[in-house]
């Protein structure tokens, strides 16, 4: 099979897999958000901080090893698979006993016995890691999304029951372990690996060559995105960090997803035409213009409706999130940008420059957030929504040293599109100001006469201006249903 036809078929799964899953997990989420109150996933998300620094030093960066490797053999995965699960009970034992000390520092008692339940999923996630990468390389996606969708329906089956019978946050603790623990389970029994008792030192070393740096890059963006969290946590109410948990999750739900589903194709594609410069510049050109095209209006489009989006999904209680999002999702709209540009640095093997680019971007997002934290939550809100442009504009730069793709030609690239959702969404205000927020009452309607209207006029307008991406999109979608026809 030609790496198009790779490349289209891994698309076509993850991308079902990624909706799929998600669409489930998002259903889930707005029932447990409508049920449970704001306060509740402030104490989660503060819980997340541990979890997803644990999470990074747990895998060490040696999956992403693995994957650039080439000849990985059995050797290769057993070692990773061995250090990922001894990493793991370390980790656990540590965050257990420092629990107690977490929550004074926090002073919500409950996250002791928050911590010490939640973070079982390192040992959970470490059964499994080695085989999702090995399906990630061979880019069977479709295997992970028929693994995926049983666990994500399991889990939440438990956290809505939980939910409703009063369990409050340890519905969503608990919810979160019965989709890890069920997605794990399925491995041992789906794919035909296992590991050798064997840890090659030489294996080792390679792995942990690459992989260190890239964990150290990890646990810098893992400790600064998480910075907001950990100050507003702190500064003020745990129901102020849902509201501001929320609106982030809600706006990253949507780019991320996309981006997300894509980085997993790209990344093993990218790493397999590593050394040529040509091909790996005139896809990465292609991909992030495609999904640009798509992100851009998605995310204008939703700040246009957040508010009575957040109102319909969410009921009123959430609705001081909806400002918050507005301006957190503008800035989302550079994240694929941002992540492609990494993925090459990555699938260059330069974890060196991908640990020094990730030591500029923090440090430099770290010195605004402390001038800007005297002006309260929108302060830290604004802060964040700047240090995405930080990063996407460092990432684009030394991205695109590597492959001859300067910031500027990124920019000249990507900025038609901009422009014209630009001026959409200046028409969509216009008229919701105007007339619709007059006569359209309900905010399903509302919601809906947005959508129509905004999407009719930018496909339009794509068609009249002979956007490329318009034409790409449309013949990515007949191979693909082509293909699925023909299977």
């Amino acid at each position: 099979m030609s790496l198009k036809s790779k490349t289209l078929t891994g698309i076509l799964w993850t991308f079902s897999q990624q909706f799929s899953v998600k669409g489930i997990s998002f259903v889930v989420q707005i029932i447990l958000a409508r049920i449970l109150m704001p306060e509740v996933y402030g104490l989660v998300a503060i819980v997340g901080i541990f979890v997803a620094i644990g999470r990074n030093l747990v895998d060490g960066g040696m999956t992403s090893s693995l994957i650039r490797t080439q000849d990985a053999d059995q050797k290769d995965y057993s070692t990773v698979f061995f250090l990922n699960l001894m990493a793991s009970f370390v980790l656990y034992a540590i965050l257990f006993f420092c629990a107690p000390y977490i929550s004074g520092f926090f002073e919500m008692p409950q996250l002791t016995a928050l911590l010490r339940v939640y973070t079982l999923s390192f040992i959970i996630q470490a059964l499994g890691n080695v085989q999702t990468t090995r399906l990630t390389k061979e880019l069977n996606f479709k295997l992970q999304m028929y693994m995926q969708i049983p666990a994500t329906i399991c889990g939440g089956i438990v956290g809505i029951i939980l939910a409703y019978n009063g369990f409050g946050v340890w519905s969503l603790v608990l919810m979160y372990l019965t989709t890890a623990t069920v997605f794990m389970v399925q491995h041992w029994f789906r794919t035909d690996w296992r590991p050798d008792f064997v840890i090659d030192k030489n294996k080792l070393k390679h792995h942990f060559d690459f992989g260190y740096k890239v964990t150290l890059s990890g646990l810098v963006t893992t400790a600064y995105h998480h910075s907001y969290t950990l100050i507003i946590g702190k500064m003020f109410s745990a129901t102020q960090l849902g509201f501001y948990n929320q609106a982030n999750t809600l706006r990253m739900f949507p780019v991320q997803n996309l981006t997300t589903a894509l980085r997993k194709v790209t990344y093993p594609v990218f790493s397999s035409i590593q050394d040529d410069n040509v091909r790996l510049k005139a896809m990465f050109r292609k991909i992030t213009a495609l999904v640009f095209f798509v992100v851009t209006p998605v995310m204008l489009y939703l700040v246009i409706v957040a508010e009575p989006l957040f109102r319909f999904l969410l009921t009123e209680k959430w609705l001081p999130a909806a400002p918050y999002f507005q301006v957190l999702a503008l800035s989302a709209i550079v994240y694929p940008l941002s992540m492609y540009n990494l993925n090459i640095v990555l699938a260059k093997g330069r974890s060196d420059l991908h640990l020094k680019m990730e030591l500029i971007k923090k440090l430099s997002s770290i010195m605004f957030l402390l001038l800007i934290i005297p002006f309260g939550i929108w302060g830290v809100i604004y802060a964040q929504a700047i240090s995405m442009l930080i990063h996407a504009f460092v990432n684009t730069f030394f991205c695109g040293r590597l492959i001859n793709y300067p910031v500027r030609n990124q920019i000249i690239d990507v900025f038609p599109i901009f422009l014209l959702c630009f001026v959409l969404t200046v028409i969509m205000f216009s008229l919701n100001v105007l007339f619709f927020s007059k006569f359209l009452e309900n905010d399903l309607v509302l919601i809906i006469t947005n959508f129509i209207l905004y999407f009719a006029l930018y496909l339009l307008c794509s068609k009249l201006l002979r956007f490329k991406e318009l034409k790409e999109l449309l013949k990515i979608g007949k191979q693909g249903f082509l293909k699925i026809r023909n299977k």
